[in-house]
C-alpha cells in the first residue's frame, strides 16, 4: 500500500540541474560532516595534557662524576670522541621539559660559555647535561665500580 503513493513517480529520470554543476560524491558527503564550532580547541586540550618532566638537580657525587667525564674527554678531545649524552632539554611552550639522549663525537668543549660543540653541527649547554657514557670512559667507570 504504501507503494501507491509513490507509483506516479518512481519511474520518473533523476533531476540534473541545468543552472548548478552537480557534486562529487565527496563534496556531497562534506555537507553533511560535523562542524567545528570551537577550532584548535582539541590542540590546545591536547597540548594541557602533554606531560612534560620536572628538571632534577645533580648531587655533589654525580656533578663529580660528569667533571672528571669532561677531563677524560678534554684529554682526548682531537680525536673527536664519540659519546652517548643524557640531557635536558627545556619546553618551549609549558614548565618543565624532557630527558633527551644523543649520541655524537665531540668536537670541542667552550669551557667559558659552558657550551659542547659537536662534528655534526649542533651544541648544547654542559650545564644541560646529566650523564655521559661511551668507551672513553672505560678506565674511570672501572675505578667508580671498585670504589
Amino acid at each position: 500500500m504504501t507503494n501507491d503513493k509513490y507509483e506516479s513517480i518512481i519511474n520518473l529520470p533523476h533531476h540534473v540541474s541545468k543552472k548548478y554543476p552537480q557534486l562529487s560524491k565527496a563534496s556531497y558527503a562534506a555537507q553533511f560532516s560535523p562542524f567545528a564550532a570551537l577550532t584548535g580547541y582539541e590542540g590546545i586540550v591536547s597540548e594541557v595534557a602533554r606531560i612534560t618532566d620536572e628538571r632534577v638537580e645533580l648531587g655533589d657525587k654525580e656533578n663529580d662524576i660528569l667533571n672528571a667525564k669532561l677531563q677524560v674527554i678534554g684529554d682526548h678531545i682531537k680525536k673527536h670522541p664519540e659519546i652517548k649524552i643524557t640531557y635536558f632539554e627545556k619546553d618551549k611552550k609549558k614548565s618543565g621539559g624532557a630527558y633527551l639522549q644523543k649520541i655524537a663525537c665531540i668536537k670541542r668543549i667552550d669551557d667559558v660559555d659552558k657550551i659542547m660543540y659537536f662534528t655534526d653541527g649542533t651544541n648544547l649547554p654542559m650545564d644541560d647535561i646529566t650523564d655521559m657514557q661511551g668507551e672513553i670512559f672505560g678506565v674511570l667507570e672501572t675505578r667508580e665500580y671498585e670504589t
